[in-house]
């Protein structure tokens, strides 16, 4: 009787004299005491050894008998079923994996069979040309880096998108050289907690905060920009945090120049953007100090410091710096003369915009002028494209070998979006386009993410340009070429939890009870909210707020207002100081970030967007009543990511994994769509609530939020019409 059993081995290919065994064999199931064994060219066929733990094997149980392992497609099979009497070898299993594949193990009664099998099995393998040491085929990885608004961040994942270290260290983010060491460290950290081998590290990449860094033109030494002297005092603060509101004038400057790039924006430059920070500092940095200065986004100004090459993002550029793709909208040069002229900056004009990173892709026929002079001094990728490898100088800092593959970086929401809406979900058809496979990109049309921290920002992508009033973009190539996004977003989320605990007057007295039970606040506030519902013989959690109304835009509107002057507002205020009133202005907060980004989701999807899903990243994924909420609310399923603290520095490894494949020879560069469907784990659906009661209730209080936004807009413009003869007469600061 003949029994097959296949069995799943990993272990080192090792040559013995009579073909290449196994050793370290990790998982075999169902193993008998045998005669002898021959695993044939394993070397040669990395297909045939798998870490995979999932098991087949028959019924029947084996005698003692010898046991031949063999990769699939061997030519050996041939050779060796040639020389087994048919009677005999009336059985054979063989499971092809074409990805991972996996080793074949036939066992048989017959004595003379097993030596035949043994003599072909030997002469086979001694024939082979195999590399007695050769090692089996080593997995590749790619680390990401994450600088964020205080902390930077690193991790190490394979080829499957797996992490396999993270680490973290607080940064001062107006030094970025200390927060380059910072990074350095996190690095080496990472590379040594997950035992990697530096030498398979073949890709890397970067993102950070929209924050403005200014570098010499002569020295590559960073420049200061604190005022008012803007004196380097060996603290090296040259980088401008994109929280920094001082560029108040020059942000109203710039939109009342009516400019056509100006729609892609949104209809307005948010002070937020870099345009607003380099006029702020044009007007207020000596003349000489100004003219010495080079400006990048602080995410390619991380990948010119890993690769000394002065290549930029469409990301930063396109997004925070008014840089129109060439080809958009009849764009030339990218960057766009006669703005940079209307708002004062003409000196960056010069040399073909030099000291912004230069001219990329300019083609005869779109010049103004037949014989206009374009030097094409600049280089320009989309999100992940190879721009350089990591240079002798950084390899050192980082501890990694010379020649890594860098990719383009991204702004850190961007990467959140990489990170996060890749990922494998079971969605009904009414989130999913049905005419298209499931992993299409096309189904990230429907998918918007949400990447909240302080902020959060909502990003969406089309085939087309869709303008939104009120949300930035549309932006072409920022992250695939030739596709289109829009970015929303809410100036302050976590802040704006954190502040309203802050200053409410139980907090101290509630912190003391959180930390009694070894709890975060918001766990233990969730779980007060809950007994207070059964308590009160509350329907749902949403009841005990239903008279409480918050409008909090204390840090002004970002999306759909675009109005920085906007304020928050609360209807429902009594003399109340206890934990339990503190826990209604915790739950109002969160319905307040879960209704403005109903707002945003109905604006976007009113002007042509079709989100139906919402991929979500960030702490705040921890919040189970924050999410529900949102699923609620926003009336969509919310995703859960597997990584809920690590999207976007693993989006950021993805880009890694892009600029790799750039270097592979003969072969074409992997997408970035691709590479998010391969690396993208699961992750955990929150679906809206049913209960039409909560739905009814909560309706109603949306429409009375859009009306508190309204009114206070209105409430506004009456007062500042009834104190125009004050502002005639002391201006417009009294």
């Amino acid at each position: 009787m003949l029994v097959t059993r296949l069995l799943i081995l990993t272990g080192r290919a090792r040559l013995s004299s009579t073909g290449v065994s196994l050793s370290n064999i990790d998982d075999a199931v169902g193993a008998t005491p045998t005669l002898s064994t021959l695993s044939l060219a394993v070397a040669e066929f990395p297909g045939a050894v798998s870490g995979s733990k999932r098991h087949l094997q028959s019924h029947s149980q084996p005698p003692t008998v010898p046991e031949f392992v063999f990769p699939p497609t061997s030519p050996f099979l041939e050779s060796c079923v040639g020389l087994v009497d048919s009677s005999t070898f009336n059985s054979f299993s063989l499971l092809l994996n074409s990805t991972r594949g996996t080793s074949v193990t036939a066992q048989f009664t017959d004595r003379q069979a097993s030596s035949h099998c043994s003599e072909a099995a030997a002469m086979y393998a001694y024939n082979k040309p195999i590399n007695p040491m050769e090692p089996p085929a080593k997995l590749d990885h790619y680390i990401g880096i994450d600088v964020g608004t205080g902390s930077a961040r690193a991790c190490v994942i394979d080829e499957s998108g797996d992490i396999k270290a993270l680490a973290a260290q607080d940064i001062k983010l107006w030094q970025p050289e200390t927060g380059y060491y910072c990074i350095c460290e996190c690095v080496r950290k990472v590379v040594s907690e997950s035992q990697v081998d530096p030498s398979s590290i073949k890709g890397m990449g970067f993102d950070a905060t929209c924050s403005l860094a200014v570098f010499s033109t002569d020295t590559d030494e960073p420049i200061a920009v604190t005022g008012p002297d803007f004196k380097n005092d060996g603290n090296d603060r040259n980088v401008i945090l994109w929280l920094d509101h001082r560029p108040v004038q020059e942000t109203d400057l710039i939109n009342n120049t009516g400019h056509n790039l100006l729609k892609y924006v949104g209809g307005k430059m948010s002070i937020e953007m870099e345009i607003p920070k380099i006029l702020w500092l044009k007007n207020n940095m000596p003349p000489e100090l100004f003219a010495r200065s080079k400006f990048y986004d602080l995410g390619d100004a991380l990948t010119h410091i890993a690769t000394g090459n002065e290549s930029r993002s469409f990301c930063s550029t396109v997004c925070k710096q008014g840089f129109v793709p060439v080809g958009v909208d009849g764009s030339v040069k990218g960057w766009q003369e006669d703005f940079y002229d209307a708002i004062g900056l003409s000196d960056l004009v010069e040399d073909d915009f030099k000291r912004m990173g230069g001219v990329d892709k300019v083609s005869e026929d779109m010049r103004p002028e037949a014989n206009e002079s374009v030097s094409q001094n600049g280089k320009y990728a989309s999100a992940g494209e190879c721009v350089g490898t990591l240079s002798k100088q950084a390899a050192y800092q980082l501890g990694l070998p010379q020649g890594i593959a860098v990719g383009s970086g991204v702004i850190d929401a961007y990467a959140g979006w990489i990170g996060t809406v890749g990922a494998k979900v079971d969605l009904g058809d009414d989130e999913l386009n049905a005419n298209v496979p499931h992993n299409d990109l096309s189904q990230a049309f429907t998918r918007l993410a949400a990447v909240a921290g302080t902020s959060t920002c909502h990003l969406a992508m089309s085939k087309n340009p869709v303008f939104v009033p009120g949300v930035w973009g549309p932006y072409r190539d920022v992250l695939l070429p030739e596709y289109w996004m829009a970015e929303g977003g809410q100036s302050a989320t976590g802040e704006l939890l954190r502040h309203m605990l802050d200053i409410h007057p139980a907090f101290n007295a509630t912190q003391a009870l959180a930390k009694a039970e070894d709890k975060h606040i918001y766990d233990w506030l969730n779980a007060h909210l809950e007994y207070m519902a059964e308590k009160n013989n509350a329907p749902a959690v949403s009841y005990l707020g239903r008279h409480h109304f918050f409008y909090g835009d204390l840090w002004g509107n970002r999306s759909p207002i675009a109005d920085p002057t906007m304020k928050g507002v609360m209807i429902g205020l009594d003399s109340d100081k206890s934990t339990d009133n503190l826990a209604l202005w915790y739950y109002a907060t969160m319905e307040f970030i879960a209704f403005q980004t109903r707002q945003i989701i109905e604006q976007m999807n009113k002007s042509g967007h079709e989100i139906s899903s919402i991929f979500m990243s960030g702490s705040q994924c921890q919040n189970p009543i924050l999410m529900n909420l949102m699923a609620t609310v926003c009336r969509m399923p919310v995703l859960i990511p597997r990584y809920v603290h690590a999207a976007v520095v693993h989006g950021a490894a993805m880009l890694g994994a892009k600029a790799a494949s750039h270097n592979e020879q003969g072969r074409e560069p992997e997408s970035l769509w691709s590479i998010m469907d391969r690396m993208s784990k699961r992750g955990r659906l929150v679906d809206p609530g049913t209960d039409g009661g909560e739905l009814a209730m909560l309706d109603a209080k949306y429409e009375i939020y859009l009306e508190m936004c309204n009114t206070q807009q209105t409430y506004r413009k009456k007062v500042d019409a009834a104190t125009s003869q004050w502002k005639k007469e002391f201006g417009d600061d009294a």
